[in-house]
């Protein structure tokens, strides 16, 4: 079968690798859609230290059954749409013996730690097969993405008393800001990009903010000068990090998904005198994931604007250097097979 496989830095061909064979307790999957997402690009840059090399990339997933082994349980049926959770679990670190298996020390997330599934067939244990009736394959390759926003919503503990500043509107950004506009909190946007602020108004978003601008002074006017409650920072960079624990409410919460790609130096004598709670959040746990599909098959998502480009895996290679040319434009590039 084919697969698409990034081979070295700025890199990546079609290769042929064995059709896999479904085994007892496993589904095989005919992958209809894949995005590529901000660890793909960073792996075919040359900045993911955690990615193989090479790597077969790939964790947003929309499929159809093709086949099952035995021991699958009924729920799961040849011919049913479904996504996937992409991340694996030990059992045994600390963060697994906590119930909190998507933070798992030892995770090896699908096209990262371990080939993924940007190729026309995969194999996954049943219990990481997803259901998600209602939406297309290519929605449901949108699922994973948004789903890692709710979980950092989740992790803030969100309210509808809440002001929340979502720095950041990609993919991640947008599922937070969806997620906390769907607790009934007050949601501020906070990008560089007018365009990807334009479109989280539309996902809800109360107001706007372009961090070009006088954001400090902005944020303070829309909280009647104390901060937003809940900051979730979902860029990755020093500014942004700064600019959570700077901007942040006292006794607010800071939420951080973005990895940053070298250490931040931060005032740390604002997490004692604003006695902050400050939290990581990695990957998403399957209520997430059950949230998202829900929030999709009202319809109400504009996922077409979600959507920057849909390529064939021949074009792949293309669409990567042109991302890579413009990063700031980029939502989702779905490849499609089949």
């Amino acid at each position: 079968m084919k697969a698409l496989q990034i081979t070295h830095h700025q890199e990546c061909s079609l290769v042929d690798i064995d059709t896999p064979h479904v085994s007892s307790g496993e589904v095989l999957l005919r992958v209809k859609h894949v995005g590529f997402c901000g660890s793909d690009i960073n792996t075919f840059m040359g900045r993911n230290l955690m990615a193989l090399d090479p790597v077969i990339p790939g964790h947003e997933v929309g499929g159809v059954i093709e086949a099952m082994g035995d021991g699958v349980p009924s729920g799961l049926y040849v011919g049913q749409t479904v996504t996937c959770n992409p991340y694996t679990s030990c059992g045994h670190c600390a963060s697994c013996r906590r119930g909190r298996v998507n933070a798992c020390e030892h995770n090896q997330t699908l096209g990262v730690q371990r080939d993924g599934a940007m190729c026309e067939f995969i194999t996954l244990p049943w219990q990481k097969v997803i259901p998600s009736a209602g939406l297309s394959t290519l929605e449901s390759a949108l699922v994973e993405p948004m789903s890692v926003g709710f979980h950092a919503v989740s992790r803030a503990q969100v309210t509808d008393v809440d002001t929340v500043l979502v720095i950041g509107c990609g993919m991640v950004g947008l599922g937070a800001v969806v997620r906390s506009a769907l607790r009934g909190a007050t949601v501020i946007a906070a990008d560089i990009d007018d365009d990807k602020l334009s479109l989280a108004r539309e996902l809800g978003a109360t107001h706007i903010v372009n961090t070009r601008t006088d954001c400090h002074r902005q944020l303070l006017q829309l909280t009647e000068g104390f901060g937003p409650d809940v900051v979730i920072e979902a860029v990755g960079s020093i500014p942004t990090y700064q600019m959570a624990v700077s901007e942040v409410a006292f006794t607010g919460r800071v939420v951080c998904i973005g990895y940053a790609k070298s250490d931040v130096e931060l005032p740390t004598r604002l997490f004692v005198q604003k006695e902050l709670d400050v939290r990581g959040s990695r990957n998403a746990d399957p209520a997430d994931f059950r949230a998202v599909i829900r929030y999709l098959r009202q319809g109400s998502c504009p996922t077409d604007c979600l959507i920057t480009r849909v390529v064939r895996p021949e074009s792949a290679l293309d669409a990567l250097r042109w991302w890579s040319r413009n990063p700031g434009k980029v939502f989702r590039i779905l490849v499609e097979f089949g």
